[in-house]
């Protein structure tokens, strides 16, 4: 008798592979990441190097070593985990606290749950946040994009859009709208942040690409934006423009990054339609009530953490099977 295997999840039932729509996410994050080695200099290819080398490593050596399994670094997860995570740090973040961040990313996040598809929560956001908690000095000095002028060692520090936001929103001092960069410079990408904070444009055009390609659906990326730009427009304190306030609530931050790249991950995130949309929509309250009310002024990385924990249960909005009789 013939043994059926079933390999772990994902499983995409086509001619697609876990490999290619790895690859293809890879292929979508490229724009920004160019974007950033331009704002930021080497020091956001060194930044990426680190990452992806470590996480590759890391889970290469616990495969092999600890699980006694085959080692599936082939796959391309390990390769996008280091890559998103170098994406929501600093590119001055010193390699030593990176390389932390990989292990504890692969090691906790994903490899701890058994491997790719049975994680609960975006193992690059475990590695992100247990970051934030142990070095946030470190995690929240932010280069000011100058290109390759920067330094990896001595980059000059400044505070990001949502600093700003954050201290008009809580004092009513709209003055600090004289502080926040040109709206042209944060959708196209020269203002301080993360790697993944630099170019709303870029992260756009590899949304598109990946919802053409029928990697992702619309219904996560579109249900955050807009949720965060209807809270934003009734949230938009006196003085300032509800356009304006709307527009860098979108386009600074980690928002477009998270909604189009991690929000979305197959693993972590809903199997149904409506799933998706109430997964979102959550994900965008969640993001505004931080900004507005939080101590942070980002809230992207915890309000995916936190609905990824509560995807088991919007899983069970399953859509009636055909044929099947509504109880009563």
């Amino acid at each position: 008798m013939a043994q059926l295997l079933t390999s772990a999840a994902p499983h995409v039932h086509s001619g697609d592979t876990v490999q290619k729509n790895m690859l293809f996410v890879i292929l979508a994050l490229l724009p920004a990441f160019a974007v950033s080695i331009i704002a930021f200099g080497w020091s956001a290819l060194i930044t990426a190097a680190i990452c992806i080398a470590a996480c590759v490593l890391t889970e290469w050596c616990i495969s092999k070593y600890m699980l006694g399994q085959q080692p599936s670094i082939t796959d391309l997860s390990a390769v996008l985990t280091g890559l998103l995570l170098a994406m929501n740090l600093p590119s001055n973040l010193p390699w030593w606290m990176a390389l932390i961040g990989c292990i504890f990313a692969i090691g906790v996040g994903k490899m701890a749950f058994g491997g790719i598809g049975q994680n609960l929560f975006n193992p690059a956001l475990v590695g992100r946040v247990f970051l934030l908690i142990s070095f946030p000095a470190a995690m929240t000095t932010w280069p000011v994009a100058k290109g390759f002028a920067t330094s990896y060692l001595d980059a000059e520090t400044g505070a990001t859009p949502l600093y700003y936001l954050k201290h008009i929103t809580k004092t009513g001092d709209v003055s600090f709208v004289d502080q926040l960069p040109a709206f042209k410079d944060a959708f196209l990408g020269m203002m301080g942040g993360s790697l993944g904070e630099v170019c709303a444009l870029a992260l756009i055009i590899g949304g598109i690409f990946l919802i053409c390609t029928r990697v992702i659906s619309w219904h996560i990326p579109v249900s955050i934006i807009a949720t965060v730009a209807l809270l934003a427009w009734i949230a938009t304190p006196e003085g300032m423009g509800a356009h304006e306030f709307i527009a860098y609530q979108l386009c600074s931050g980690g928002l477009m990054l998270g909604a189009i790249f991690m929000a979305t991950d197959y693993v972590t995130s809903p199997m149904t339609a409506w799933g998706k949309i109430i997964y979102g929509v959550a994900i965008g309250v969640v993001v505004m009530v931080i900004r507005l009310w939080g101590s942070y002024p980002e809230g992207m990385s915890f309000a995916i953490l936190i609905m990824n924990a509560v995807v088991p249960l919007l899983d069970r909005i399953a859509p009636k099977r055909f044929g099947e009789v509504a109880k009563k």
